[in-house]
């Protein structure tokens, strides 16, 4: 719902009064539970072997085309980057884990954390060929944003992307984030001009977006083979 204008002293259109505010606490939970899936914060000794297989040679080198680093050749190299991950604060890396499986089939991340302002970004979407579209997919972006925005209580999540990423803007439409415009001439990497596009979901807009993907998820919505029955709508 659009706020009510407001308007100061001097008659001047002023932003809408935010008067319980308190700086937000960074992201620390080790395991998001999901019906699908569960997302684990990332461990080089449990997720290694998995994640090898998403990030090491046997991936396709178009799928690190608008991500700004290669897949790796080596496992040692692999090792120390995924203990670099497991330490870091921000971004926070989690390992999306198969519950049938068990086994790691990609990472995602909350980065770019601004407590004092409460907005925060997920990143670092990187999937096996495997995970992409499925609904195990769609259920790690749903448990990082309940846990951003319900748990942690951001008020802005963010998702950015190389604007010519053309799946990557497709699926944060369809997860429900809102396009804001093209920041030009953003970025420089892989010896070449990036510019960003950008979307979020506020807080406001949260609770709608949640109900239409909790109903996408749910366990009805699908066969038993796994075919959902609805679109997200």
């Amino acid at each position: 719902m659009k706020k009510a204008a407001q308007y100061n002293s001097y008659n001047q259109p002023v932003g809408y009064p935010i008067t319980d505010w308190s700086t937000r606490e960074y992201p620390t939970k080790s395991i998001l539970e999901g019906t699908y899936c569960r997302l684990e914060k990332v461990d080089p000794e449990k997720h290694l072997e998995d994640l090898y297989q998403v990030y090491g040679p046997q991936s396709k080198p178009k799928n690190w085309t608008y991500i700004p680093l290669e897949g790796f050749e080596n496992k040692i190299e692999f090792s120390a980057y995924l203990t670099s991950m497991s330490h870091s604060k921000d971004p926070f890396h989690y390992a999306i884990i198969d519950n049938v499986s068990g086994k790691a089939l990609g990472t995602v991340a909350l980065m770019r954390i601004d407590r004092e302002q409460g907005s925060i970004e997920v990143g670092f979407v990187i999937y096996s060929d495997q995970l992409k579209k499925t609904r195990i997919a769609t259920e790690a972006q749903y448990l990082l944003a309940c846990y951003a925005l319900d748990v942690l209580g951001y008020r802005r999540y963010e998702w950015k992307c190389d604007s010519l990423n053309e799946p990557s803007r497709n699926a944060a439409l369809r997860l429900g984030f809102v396009f804001e415009g093209i920041f030009r001439n953003a970025l420089v990497y892989k010896e070449r001009n990036r510019d960003t596009a950008w979307f979020s979901i506020i807080d406001s807009e949260w609770p709608k977006t949640k109900a239409r993907l909790k109903s996408w998820l749910s366990v009805s919505n699908f066969t038993v083979d796994g075919e959902q029955k609805k679109t997200v709508e």
